[in-house]
């Protein structure tokens, strides 16, 4: 017989490992696998059980991807909602779509520099409005003015391209400061910026919409109201993702251009082969409130050199063009720089030959009464289509802000120096929360400065110049110290060092002149900026470092206590006893009773239920009697005593939960309960789980 009873051993091991070697099967295949035995010894079959659905694709041993089946909403609230998104958003990109939501350069061209090639609509304005308080008499400084910030950008768009093969990541003035020249001057680049690019939005939008005002005069009075209905338009068209927002953009920024170069040449043909006219003479005669000093000329300079903002908005944005990243990118920066240099010297030629001045009011604007000369007669239908195609190049030079504002930001995020939020990659693979978060602030701005243009100027340019200087200067230190791998570290160091020098006079230039028109504000917000990066960053640290509790690392040395407030011995309070119960013998279950009928009636059922219990259990009844009717508090006051007591155990309080079937319902249950969640958040050590109870909808 012993032989036999072997055998059976044995086999009945074998069976043991056989299921054993399925339950040890990859958990991702979402399935229950189970051994069903015939009727006849030897008779068996696996069956394998899966969901009627599959949410989730097996891709690999343990690692699971996610299918649209899981992604369809369910309710017809949630169908609603998904299809409004869809609508405005588009459909969802996967992640390994992002390859192909690359720019070429031709779209590139237009998200990323329609920024500063749309500068040339107001730059010429700013200084003539600046320059002008010195007399008619001295306009004629605006073209050579003008020329010097070409120059600028001539140094400044050849540093850049120093930039781009360096850091061919992007990131711009933050991450070559950063790395070059230390966390600060990354973070006061990043600071500068980020002003910046809410301005731009700002600035661009609210120029645009002058420049339509000029064109239907009916529309002053909701300038403010188009401004922000502009900001949404292309905060949900930057939503939808990069590719798809310069394929939108594309065509205007190239309606604008063209029409540009034709109104500067036909300009210059009317100008002098038609009819001469000279360009420092004949404008009218405006007497001078100021005398023509230094300080006026180089306020004047600094008023122009808005032209410059966007110009760093390419290296910046390296990852979203398509292979050869740097060097499409480096085409891109010098097509920019020569059609920005073109169009702002041409458009200040035109000015001066045409003796056009600002207007106080903004409107017209010196582009529109350009315009309204040079296309005159055959050409009289290009002045719409001119100050529509200023409207929309305008509007859109925010978008450059939209594609760095979202980036830089996630990169602060990525470097815990922004909310982690920022990180974060929508359905179309934008940063969705940088985006809504930079319209949010253009569209405040809008509204506080009431639209005007030049209000806004005045705020602008002074964080842009001074990150272009940080930037520089840290190239400079990074070409010094790549001086023994980089063949021609002295001449790309030089380009570097005397753009780092030149941005830096002219950052001083601007904040000196305009610092009491607003450049204070600036001045005074980018190191609150810089102190608020610093915070975020200690508080992530800090919670990388603390986030702790007396839970100890290894599954055997934990110590489960349960403590369970019940408001009697009902189903709800029975099923959460036997929940904690599986888990621990010691389960604590915590009663506040308001009157003495309530104490009595609790231990009766206790003690009709107690025989449940087995004996090596620990589970005990503590009733809390509470004189003054409280609930809260009382529990709250014994989870801490017992918390204290038993520091070697680990604390879970089981709170059941209802989950209702309409929200007006929650105003009728779990109130206790939240007030409970709420308080015990606070407790380090503590642990609190739910137990949610589902009342099924059942007709009336």
């Amino acid at each position: 017989m012993e032989p036999i009873k072997e055998s059976s051993e044995s086999k009945d091991a074998i069976e043991r490992e056989k299921e054993a070697s399925l339950l040890k099967e990859d958990p991702a295949l979402l399935a229950r696998t189970e051994i069903l035995r015939g009727k006849y010894p030897g008779q068996e079959r696996i069956r394998t059980t899966i969901r009627s659905h599959e949410p989730f694709q097996r891709v690999g041993a343990g690692l699971l991807k996610v299918t649209d089946e899981a992604l369809r909403p369910k309710s017809a609230s949630e169908r609603v909602t998904y299809a409004i998104k869809r609508f405005f958003i588009g459909t969802p990109i996967a992640t390994s779509e992002a390859e192909h939501e690359r720019l070429t350069k031709f779209k590139a061209l237009a998200v990323l520099s329609s920024d500063a090639i749309s500068s040339v609509a107001y730059a010429t304005e700013a200084i003539l409005a600046t320059v002008i308080v010195a007399g008619s008499g001295a306009l004629h400084l605006t073209l050579p003015i003008s020329i010097a910030i070409v120059t600028l950008l001539a140094i400044v768009a050849l540093s850049y391209r120093q930039t781009i093969p360096a850091y061919p990541s992007g990131g711009g003035s933050y991450i070559v400061a950063k790395d070059n020249l230390g966390t600060l001057a990354g973070l006061i680049a990043a600071a500068s910026l980020l002003i910046d690019y809410v301005l731009t939005v700002s600035v661009s939008v609210a120029s645009g919409v002058q420049n339509l005002a000029s064109l239907f005069t009916a529309l002053s009075p909701y300038v403010v109201l188009i401004d922000v209905a502009l900001v949404i338009l292309i905060t949900i068209v930057n939503l939808r993702g990069v590719r798809e927002s310069g394929s939108v953009f594309a065509i205007p920024t190239y309606v604008f251009i063209g029409s540009a170069l034709l109104m500067i040449i036909v300009g210059l043909v009317k100008i002098y082969i038609l009819h001469y006219q000279p360009t420092h003479s004949n404008f009218p005669v405006v007497a001078g409130t100021e005398g023509l000093t230094l300080f006026l000329i180089l306020k004047s300079f600094a008023a122009g050199c808005s032209a410059m903002t966007g110009v760093e908005a390419i290296s910046n944005g390296i990852p979203v063009f398509k292979k050869p990243e740097t060097h499409n990118a480096a085409v891109t920066l010098t097509w920019m720089a020569v059609i920005l240099g073109v169009l702002f010297i041409g458009i200040t030629s035109l000015a001066m030959s045409f003796h056009v001045e600002a207007v106080a009011s903004g409107n017209p604007t010196v582009i529109a009464q350009i315009a309204s000369q040079v296309f005159s007669g055959p050409l009289a239908f290009m002045y719409p289509v001119f100050q529509l195609s200023v409207l929309f190049i305008l509007t859109l030079a925010a978008n450059t802000s939209y594609a760095d504002f979202p980036r830089l930001s996630s990169l602060l995020a990525r470097d815990n120096f922004m909310p982690h939020q920022f990180a974060f990659r929508g359905d179309r693979l934008a940063f969705s929360y940088g985006i809504t978060f930079l319209a949010f602030m253009a569209a405040l701005l809008l509204i506080v400065f009431h639209g005007d243009t030049t209000h806004l100027i005045d705020l602008y340019a002074v964080g842009v110049f001074m990150s272009f200087t940080l930037s520089q200067a840290g190239m400079v230190l990074h070409w010094w110290r790549a001086r023994t791998e980089h063949k021609g570290w002295q001449r790309s160091m030089a380009i570097n060092g005397l753009g780092a020098v030149t941005t830096l006079l002219v950052a001083a230039v601007i904040a000196t002149t305009k610092f009491l028109e607003g450049a204070w504000i600036v001045v005074i917000l980018i190191p609150l900026l810089v102190l608020m990066f610093v915070g975020i960053h200690k508080h992530y640290t800090r919670v990388e470092r603390e986030r702790t509790t007396n839970v100890p690392s290894s599954p055997k040395q934990i110590k489960h206590l349960f403590v369970v407030p019940i408001a009697g011995m009902d189903s709800v309070s029975i099923q959460s006893l036997s929940y904690a119960r599986s888990i621990t013998p010691h389960v604590i279950a915590v009663h506040v009773a308001i009157d003495e009928n309530d104490a009595e009636r609790v231990h009766e059922e206790w003690n009709h239920w107690r025989p449940n219990i087995a004996e090596n259990e620990k589970t005990e009844l503590v009733v809390i009697d509470s004189p003054y009717r409280s609930l809260a508090r009382p529990l709250m006051e014994y989870i801490d005593a017992v918390h204290e007591l038993y520091q070697d155990y680990t604390l879970t309080v089981l709170l059941p939960e209802f989950v209702v079937s309409h929200w007006w319902e929650y105003i009728l249950h779990n109130q206790t309960a939240f007030q409970l969640k709420a308080a015990l958040l606070f407790r380090p050590g503590i642990i609190v789980t739910n137990m949610p109870q589902h009342l099924l909808e059942t007709p009336a």
